[in-house]
């Protein structure tokens, strides 16, 4: 990520202070405005915490995503008009990957959710909660509460001793599988612990109390595998990893088909329906999407950024949507949308860049292979 990428996460908006706040500051983060809160964007510099994280374990705070809990008889059924997933399928303490479609089948958002023993729990972007909040209001039955949990934080472990690290203070969490989740405590906090993260990484996602984030934050940082990590490197690392950024990679115009997101929409759901945008992903499914989110492989040293036009045969047919240069893979990578009759892997493009014209090669995601702790059948 360049000065340039740095200064578009600047507000001039107010705005809010996450529970860690004091705490970034003393780590000597630089503080930067993201989705409405003052965050880190980087500590050591976004290179050496992206080669961190790939080596040991970075400690992020994502307190600012969305935490919502479901409650109330058939809270799962009625979660499936909003989303293509299976929610109705999903057993306890297990977690999936779903969509917030419009009724067109755009996306409003991605997220995760989790079946917990007395509740549905989902997280979401923290650009869009408030934005999702109204819709999934609008559109629940009256007889199912949403709560908002705002006083809840929310920290994620990543890299390849997060396992070791995290188990070494919460032994039980060792047991957990990717996109396995449980109820854990800690020096008499109660904590909510998933298998997950978005860097590609082995990790987990922790949601605590606010008003404890800081002393769990040093517990971790004491450990000498961890250190935390800024908004910087967890873009980069994501970039890598293939993973599309809501507001950048996927929005409305997107949908799941188009977006390479189809295995958020399980067969028994395709088959079924009874969610919005049904008609679009079946439409897609058939005669294919219009448009194809595809990764780039960038020749040279110049990265391409967001907004990038890409060019097929000196002609317009697509713009790229997130880029940089990955250190992990020692080159420029990007991801963008073409037309699909652009999308298949090995197709040389170009990209303009600065007046000038970039090869590139649609290229097979992730460019970093994921490191999932992942249960073996």
């Amino acid at each position: 990520m360049s000065t340039d990428d740095v200064a578009e996460f600047e507000a001039e908006i107010p705005l809010g202070k996450l529970p860690l706040d004091a705490w970034h500051r003393a780590q000597g983060g630089r503080m930067v405005g993201f989705a409405g809160y003052e965050m880190p964007i980087q500590y050591e510099g976004i290179m050496a915490e992206h080669a961190w994280t790939r080596e040991h374990a970075g400690l992020f705070d994502v307190s600012h995503m969305g935490q919502l809990s479901f409650t109330g008889e058939g809270a799962d059924a009625a979660l499936e008009a909003l989303l293509p997933g299976d929610i109705t399928g999903l057993k306890t303490f297990r977690q999936r990957y779903s969509l917030l479609l419009d009724e067109d089948g755009g996306i409003l958002d991605d997220l995760m959710v989790s079946r917990r023993p007395d509740d549905i729990y989902m997280v979401v972007n923290g650009a869009t909660k408030y934005d999702d909040i109204g819709w999934i209001i609008e559109h629940l039955p009256d007889e199912i509460t949403m709560n908002h949990m705002d006083d809840q934080a929310l920290l994620a472990l990543q890299g390849p001793e997060a396992g070791a690290a995290l188990a070494s203070l919460i032994p039980g969490t060792a047991d957990l599988f990717f996109m396995q989740c449980g109820p854990f405590s800690w020096d008499g906090v109660d904590l909510w612990v998933s298998r997950s993260g978005y860097t590609g990484e082995d990790g987990f996602e922790i949601s605590l109390p606010g008003d404890a984030a800081v002393r769990f934050a040093d517990a971790l940082c004491a450990l000498d595998a961890v250190k935390p990590i800024g908004l910087g490197a967890r873009d980069s690392l994501r970039l890598e990893a293939g993973l599309p950024l809501y507001g950048h990679d996927i929005d409305t115009q997107a949908g799941p088909i188009g977006a390479d997101l189809g295995f958020a929409v399980p067969k028994k759901r395709r088959e079924a329906g009874g969610f919005f945008g049904h008609a679009r992903i079946v439409r897609e499914l058939a005669e294919g999407a219009p448009s194809r989110r595809v990764g780039l492989a960038i020749e040279g040293r110049l990265p391409a950024r967001e907004g990038a036009v890409i060019l097929a045969g000196g002609k317009p047919a697509g713009k790229v949507t997130s880029g940089g240069f990955a250190p992990t893979v020692g080159a420029p990578i990007a991801m963008g949308w073409v037309d699909a009759g652009h999308a298949a892997i090995g197709t040389a493009l170009e990209i303009e860049v600065r007046g000038k014209r970039l090869a590139a090669t649609v290229a097979p995601m992730p460019f970093v292979p994921h490191r999932y702790h992942r249960q073996k059948i």
